[in-house]
C-alpha cells in the first residue's frame, strides 16, 4: 500500500502516515481506537489543510498497536457497509 507509511514503531506505540486521507476518515479511526481499552491515546495531525498528510499516533496500555489499528480498521469497514445500506434502504 503507497499512501501508509509507518514513520516509527515501538512495542506499545506506532506513528505512522497516510497518504490522500483526511479528517473524516482520521477522526472516525480515532474515535473508534479511544472506545478500545487496551488503547492509552489515538491522536492525528494534519500539519496544513490542502497539501499536509495525516500522521496519527496510537499509544497503548502494552497491547501491540498494529492489532488495535486492524480492529479499529475493521470496525470502520463495517460501520461504513452498516450506512451505506441505511442510505440504499431509504433512497
Amino acid at each position: 500500500m503507497d499512501n501508509f507509511k509507518v514513520l516509527n514503531k515501538t512495542a506499545n506505540e506506532i506513528e505512522f502516515e497516510i497518504e490522500d486521507e483526511s479528517h473524516g476518515v482520521c477522526n472516525a479511526l480515532r474515535h473508534i481506537l479511544m472506545q478500545n481499552e487496551d488503547v492509552e491515546y489515538a491522536v492525528y495531525n494534519i500539519d496544513h489543510p490542502l497539501t499536509g498528510k495525516p500522521i496519527m499516533t496510537i499509544k497503548t496500555n502494552g497491547a501491540d498497536p498494529k492489532d488495535a489499528l486492524k480492529k479499529a480498521a475493521e470496525q470502520l469497514k463495517a460501520d461504513s457497509e452498516t450506512f451505506k445500506q441505511l442510505i440504499e434502504e431509504n433512497l
